[in-house]
């Protein structure tokens, strides 16, 4: 399958927002994620199968360098877009 994921950066401003809203993108299962940290964000990326696009536009970008966790949630989805070649990133204006 698949899917294209517009990134709401608002969405990941905090651990808790960022759990609740990467379950609910990616469709993880509580046992498989049920850690709040970046470590288990990170372990489940790499075990996407379907294909995603994760679109960033430049309004995001700007939205999650100016607070340092959702940054960091950005740094962990490029890594995993290295690691995984189901997962890309894609900047579109």
């Amino acid at each position: 399958m698949y899917r294209q994921i517009e990134l709401n950066p608002d969405r990941i401003m905090t651990k808790q927002d960022m759990r609740e809203y990467m379950q609910e993108t990616f469709m993880f299962e509580d046992e498989e994620y049920g850690a709040i940290n970046l470590d288990a964000l990170s372990d489940s990326l790499s075990e996407v199968t379907d294909q995603v696009d994760i679109i960033l536009r430049p309004d995001a970008i700007m939205k999650i360098c100016q607070n340092e966790y959702a940054y960091k949630v950005l740094l962990v989805l490029g890594r995993a877009g290295e690691d995984n070649p189901n997962l890309r990133l894609l900047f579109r204006r």
